[in-house]
């Protein structure tokens, strides 16, 4: 009998089919991509080309051609000018300084993933001869296998050619450390922290010995309380913990966080009153209880109602939103605690940084007159928006114009003439839930 698994030539023959058109989609994909690539190095060395124009040596002033060339090409394409200005530089860097890489994307003969490796570890790589050679070695096995497998290859081969020793390097890399945060779904965010390893690796050890000793106390009262009832003693059953070795690492962090002091304090201790601040906006209903949801951090990302009321309970003041009640337009705001009423009014309206594909929040960017107060105009909502500092710098030294159109919408034109609607950002209006019928009695069945 016939193993009915056993593949037969037509199914052979489909297989490669799907095969064949898989490869001819990836290396169409790589084809565009390199292009794109290419395109992004001549932006680029364009806006090199006007900075050299430039006799200014004050750094802002140099870096507006390319700033400039960022904010024309991210928002035609709906990408923020910040990751445009990086995919530029990317792109010149990958065309000039790893051309053959650049040609074996174009031919199909690798993936993005695959440049990503080797420009990685190839920019270390500073003289040009010994930068081709690692590219030579490194393209010879990347063709050949997956991005993945090309990357500890790619830094073992860089490690051997790279002149610097690994403390030098490391000297370099300190200056590089920094804390980010990612947004997830579910109102849950990743905090992200890169600094040296022998810090990173400590400080996970220590909250996971902390983690392990709140585990094994919560052991410890589970046996008394087990043993006392053995024992035919009447006791009130306790509080277990029953969290995960994760979740309670992940509790101490942000514990630690949120509440400890910094060793280092050069301000004689000031740092350890600070804490941390958030702009949360809150439909009454959901604080009232009567909808489940709608609560916004800085514009972000939602957080769920519980957590919502626990920072309510414990906040020093409160603005309140005013919101068209079809529309959900921001119409006006007021504060019991004094404070400049105007600033909130944009922070509520707009949330974050108005300018096109900016996710900066409000709270931290400054007001911007769209007509400017030296050429006569007013400080008032309709003539303000927030900008954060980068892109009001950008919008005024490259010349980009801002006109307010009827319910806070802002008309941004480029100095090319192309030009950007930028609405506040939408207001989900939650309504009540209904309420149940009440029971009648003695119903007939």
């Amino acid at each position: 009998m016939n193993d009915p698994f056993e593949p037969d030539e037509a199914h052979r023959r489909k297989t490669r089919a799907f095969r064949e058109r898989v490869e001819a989609s990836f290396a169409a994909e790589a084809r565009i991509l390199a292009e794109r690539a290419e395109i992004y190095a001549e932006a680029f060395a364009y806006t090199q080309e006007q900075t050299a124009k430039i006799p200014s040596a004050t750094s802002r002033e140099r870096e507006m051609p390319l700033r400039a060339m960022a904010a024309e090409l991210g928002p035609a394409v709906h990408v923020d000018d910040r990751t445009m200005q990086t995919h530029l530089f990317e792109g010149h860097r990958l065309h000039t300084e790893f051309t053959a890489t650049w040609e074996a994307w174009r031919d199909g003969k690798i993936q993005k993933a695959h440049t990503r490796v080797i420009v990685e570890f190839g920019a270390e790589l500073h003289d040009p001869e010994t930068r081709a050679a690692y590219e030579k070695d490194v393209l010879d096995y990347a063709v050949k296998t997956t991005a993945g497998r090309v990357k500890p290859y790619a830094q073992q081969v860089s490690d051997k050619l790279n002149p610097a020793t690994v403390q030098e390097r490391h000297e370099v890399a300190v200056c590089k450390q920094r804390v980010f945060v990612e947004d997830l779904a579910d109102g849950m965010s990743m905090l992200g922290v890169i600094a040296p390893s022998t810090y990173v690796h400590g400080a996970y050890d220590r909250a996971t010995q902390e983690a392990r000793e709140i585990k094994a106390a919560d052991l410890r009262a589970r046996r008394e309380y087990a043993e006392r009832r053995a024992r035919g003693e009447e006791v009130e059953e306790p509080w277990f913990d029953d969290r995960t070795l994760d979740q309670i690492r992940a509790d101490v962090v942000m514990d630690m966080l949120l509440t400890a002091a910094p060793t280092v304090d050069p301000t004689g201790g000031g740092l350890g009153a600070i804490r941390g601040s958030v702009q949360v906006s809150i439909p009454a209903t959901t604080l009232a209880g009567t909808t489940s949801g709608g609560a916004e951090l800085n514009g972000k990302c939602a957080i769920d109602p519980a957590t919502v009321r626990i920072l309510t309970g414990n906040a020093p003041g409160f603005d309140r939103v005013f919101l068209h009640p079809v529309t959900a337009e921001v119409l006006t705001t007021d504060r019991y605690t004094p404070t400049a009423g105007i600033k909130r009014f944009l922070q509520a309206r707009y949330v974050r940084c108005a300018f096109p594909g900016c996710r900066r929040p409000a709270m931290r960017s400054e007001i911007d007159h769209h007509q400017e107060y030296s050429k006569g105009g007013k400080t008032k909502g309709d003539n303000l928006g927030p900008c954060c500092t980068r892109h009001h710098v950008t919008r005024h030294a490259a010349g980009w114009t801002v006109e307010q159109l009827p319910g806070g919408r802002l008309k941004f034109t480029a100095p090319s003439g192309a030009v950007y609607i930028e609405d506040p950002p939408p207001r989900v209006m939650f309504l009540p839930e209904p309420e149940p019928e009440p029971e009648l009695a003695n119903a007939p069945f």
